[in-house]
């Protein structure tokens, strides 16, 4: 939605001070672009919400959200610490200039290259989410002659009320171990030698709706932890929800805070926020190629399409969409589709559109988050640059360009 990163001059639609159409006739469509303004912004509204709360939380972003490196030198350099789901993203948070001992890597089907990778570099914490996976880090750490600190994730066998897709804590899920099969891992810590076992783990989905699901996860975690003295460290995720639709009614960062402070009392406090850091602080803007009538339905035909932000056709997942230059006209209700050839490739089912004509520019809101991540060559197609606002609001950059042709071809043989 509509914020103070992204917002209209008269009719002109502006990223901070930074007109978007300038920003277009020097790199065209589609273009994704962030405000690093906001991005801070949203960090420090996380950090001192749960300051404020009484919880000295140590803020690690989630970089599967938007891996860009110029997003997480700037959080990095405004004191947040990493969250890692992949060797991958260890690696892009090192090359940002991310202290080792400040990652947390995360994720329930870690290889050994990936694990070995992660304690060569001397990253801080392994969520383990299986037994095997602890034998495992053990044997590692032993023939790397180190003590390696971990958490074990908890699956509290909550269902939380999110998309389907996206919750994790459910009894069904991949995710985490059951509290009976971390009670016996933990009183069998002498079994680890190579182990330091500091902390619980729980996350049970992106998108919260319901601060007590959260509270009742944490506390399963709390409790759990509270008979293994050796527990001093409660991870709690992320889940932090973002408005996606106007009117969208959901708790503030303060409500989660302030519900958990009782709950994490005594205890050191990891969080692992990215779509509430990320997700409105970017846009993603594609241009009008075709306006098409066929039967009872209009299309509008963009050049961006589910190879550029595939949470519609994946999730179902609503985008509120703007145009870059408002102008009057007539209002045609359409399909808003893009040019891949799957059917699915449509970004909104029906939508009204103002005055719209080939050529004009469109706006997809709160796509920072998930978006040029999950971002493919699918039709053989170059995925698209991704422009920075500075944190001064007045300056922009390319942070990555536009592949080419060639690239889509470069590590074939």
């Amino acid at each position: 939605m509509l914020n103070d990163a992204f917002h209209y001059r008269t009719d002109s639609l502006y990223a901070d001070s930074v007109r978007v159409n300038s920003i277009l006739q020097s790199v065209g469509t589609p273009v994704y672009i962030y405000s690093l303004k906001r991005i801070l912004t949203n960090y420090y509204t996380i950090r001192d919400a749960f300051f404020g709360a009484g919880i000295h939380a140590h803020v690690h972003y989630s970089a599967k959200a938007n891996a860009n490196l110029a997003i997480l030198r700037t959080l990095i350099a405004a004191g947040a610490q990493i969250d890692a789901v992949s060797g991958g993203e260890i690696y892009r948070a090192l090359q940002a200039g991310a202290s080792p001992k400040s990652l947390v890597f995360a994720g329930v089907g870690k290889t050994v290259s990936e694990l070995r990778y992660a304690m060569e570099q001397g990253v801080g914490w392994i969520n383990g989410e299986n037994i095997e996976e602890f034998s495992l880090i053990d044997h590692l750490a032993g023939t790397l002659g180190i003590r390696q600190q971990v958490s074990l994730r908890l699956n509290p066998n909550i269902a939380a009320k999110t998309l389907p897709h996206i919750a994790t804590g459910h009894g069904g899920a991949k995710f985490g171990l059951s509290a009976d099969a971390i009670s016996r891992i933990l009183s069998r810590a002498a079994d680890y030698p190579h182990l330091i076992f500091d902390g619980i783990h729980v996350h049970i989905g992106s998108q919260l709706h319901d601060v007590t699901e959260t509270v009742q996860a944490v506390q399963l975690a709390r409790d759990l932890a509270a008979e293994f003295p050796i527990i001093q460290t409660l991870d709690i995720g992320g889940g932090i929800p973002v408005a996606y639709s106007p009117g969208e009614t959901l708790p503030d960062v303060r409500d989660f805070a302030e519900a958990l402070a009782p709950v994490v009392a005594g205890y050191q406090v990891l969080l692992e926020p990215g779509r509430r850091i990320v997700a409105d602080a970017g846009i993603l803007v594609t241009e009008v190629q075709y306006i098409k009538h066929q039967g009872d339905e209009s299309f509008v035909i963009v050049d961006a399409g589910m190879t550029e932000l595939i949470r519609p056709m994946l999730y179902n997942a609503h985008h509120e969409v703007t145009p870059v230059e408002r102008k009057p006209g007539s209002i045609l209700h359409a399909q808003l589709v893009g040019p891949v050839c799957e059917s699915t490739d449509v970004f909104a089912q029906r939508i009204a559109l103002q005055g719209v004509e080939r050529g004009d520019a469109l706006a997809l809101l709160t796509a920072g988050a998930y978006g040029m991540v999950m971002a493919s060559n699918y039709n053989a197609r170059p995925r698209p640059p991704e422009v920075v606002i500075h944190p001064n609001g007045e300056t922009w950059s390319v942070a990555r360009r536009r592949e080419t042709w060639a690239d889509l071809t470069a590590l074939e043989e």
